[in-house]
């Protein structure tokens, strides 16, 4: 959910040109697998498409293709670091970290609650996004 939103607040700035936006999975369980329907569906809600994306698993490679790697949750930030072999750089950090209420996205697989997720992933991005621009 969280690679769409941030896409379409990008797009809506104007700035596509500035970033690369890519979601990976941090465990195996949906690899190849589209996006799950309630978020889909969710997406759907405020316009948004997620046509095409099926999961793939992050890699160590990806730490040094990217600035930035952002987890949802403290889980997803232990596999991250795991999978880059730590975090020498900084650039493993939770998306609820750019809020004034750090901590783990609503996970939706849990409560199936997609608008508490929608809620959080849109605060998360939107901050986020008005740091990166800042940076430019």
């Amino acid at each position: 959910m969280a690679e769409f939103v941030m896409k379409e607040l990008v797009r809506n700035a104007g700035k596509e040109d500035a970033f690369v936006i890519e979601s990976a999975a941090t465990s195996t369980e949906e690899i190849g697998n589209s996006v799950y329907p309630p978020a889909r569906r969710k997406l759907a809600e405020h316009g948004i498409s997620c046509q095409g994306k099926t999961a793939r698993q992050m890699t160590r490679s990806d730490y040094d293709r990217f600035d930035l790697l952002i987890g949802m949750d403290t889980w997803n930030i232990r596999n991250m670091r795991n999978i880059c072999g730590g975090d020498p750089e900084g650039k493993i950090v939770m998306l609820m970290n750019y809020t004034n209420r750090p901590g783990d996205v609503a996970d939706p697989w849990y409560t199936g609650d997609f608008e508490a997720t929608w809620r959080d992933v849109l605060e998360g991005c939107q901050n986020l996004l008005s740091v990166l621009i800042k940076s430019l």
